[in-house]
């Protein structure tokens, strides 16, 4: 137990630059894009003078390196700043995020229940019907979700199960939990896709294992064998990547909500984006940034935890 916490002990000490890191790469890329989020506030005919007051007031004329230092102060106080797009104008980020968050972590974990709901009996059925039509048929299919883009997918479901069938509202929360099945289900199949074939895989190779021969000799039923003690087994790799399915869906629920107009904090990055709203995206993107990096510091706990030879190398 004791390698273990100083495993995660070491791991979380391995995060923090990370997070360092992100914070300037965000920071660089936001300074280097085209546009001036001061565009989006000047009042209407404004003179010269009164756009270079605002820059200055902003802190926009300031170098690169005093503007990131005057963000990384802010950021250890827990202020992200304030809005500069016009409907939100001078609102603290922290507050916006803290109104979009519940919204995304509720897509976020309803989208991983339907993944896993979907990929785990599914890739245990192909593993079952190897090299059978039945296998072939949900390779091709997984093969197709994986493929697809988020918003095609979207799109198609929308046009599915809302526009031709009025089975689901098609966008933001108009239909109470209903509305948020499209969305979820768009961000949950592709990985679905992920998970059957890691499912199907890691079933096959159990199922070739000593033991699960021996436990058949001894005339146990196939499905006690399967059920009972293969499943169990092979399922360990597909509960160590959950943390690495974060990622996945952190990027997916930006194209998602956008598409289903879900007032989440990737619906707040896309609009913040077409408003210049450069400090709203920042931390947005921090935010996002911050569940990458924790999903795969799970994902490290869980395989350690899992397999002690990697804590212990």
């Amino acid at each position: 137990m004791a390698d273990l916490v100083s495993y995660i002990i070491r791991k979380l000490l391995l995060a923090i630059p990370v997070i360092f890191l992100a914070t300037f790469i965000v920071f660089l890329m936001l300074y280097m894009t085209p546009g001036d989020p001061i565009s989006q506030i000047i009042p209407p005919h404004a003179s010269a003078e009164d756009i270079e007051k605002l820059r200055e007031k902003y802190g926009f004329n300031d170098p690169f390196i005093v503007q990131y230092w005057r963000f990384l102060e802010r950021l250890f106080h827990g202020d992200l700043g304030s809005s500069v797009a016009r409907a939100t104008l001078n609102t603290d980020i922290a507050y916006l995020l803290i109104q979009r968050l519940p919204r995304t972590l509720e897509l976020m974990a309803i989208g991983l229940t339907i993944s896993y709901s979907i990929g785990i009996p599914l890739g245990v059925f192909a593993a079952l019907k190897q090299d059978t039509w039945k296998d072939r048929s949900v390779m091709v299919f997984t093969l197709m979700a994986y493929a697809m883009p988020s918003f095609w997918l979207g799109i198609l479901l929308m046009m599915a199960l809302s526009v031709y069938t009025n089975i689901l509202p098609a966008e933001g929360t108009v239909g109470g939990f209903k509305s948020i099945l499209l969305p979820a289900l768009t961000l949950g199949l592709g990985n679905a896709a992920l998970t059957t074939r890691m499912m199907r895989s890691s079933m096959l190779e159990v199922k070739r294992q000593d033991y699960i021969t021996q436990l058949r000799s001894r005339g146990l039923p196939e499905r006690e064998v399967i059920f009972k003690h293969a499943l169990k087994n092979a399922i360990l790799p597909v509960i160590t990547v959950v943390g690495l399915d974060i990622g996945w869906f952190v990027a997916g629920a930006v194209v998602v909500e956008t598409v289903f107009a879900w007032p989440g904090i990737g619906m707040l990055v896309t609009t913040s984006i077409s408003n210049h709203d450069f400090p709203a995206v920042q931390g947005c993107i921090l935010i996002l940034a911050f569940f990458v990096i924790i999903g795969n510091l799970v994902a490290d706990i869980l395989y350690a935890f899992a397999d002690p030879r990697v804590r212990l190398g």
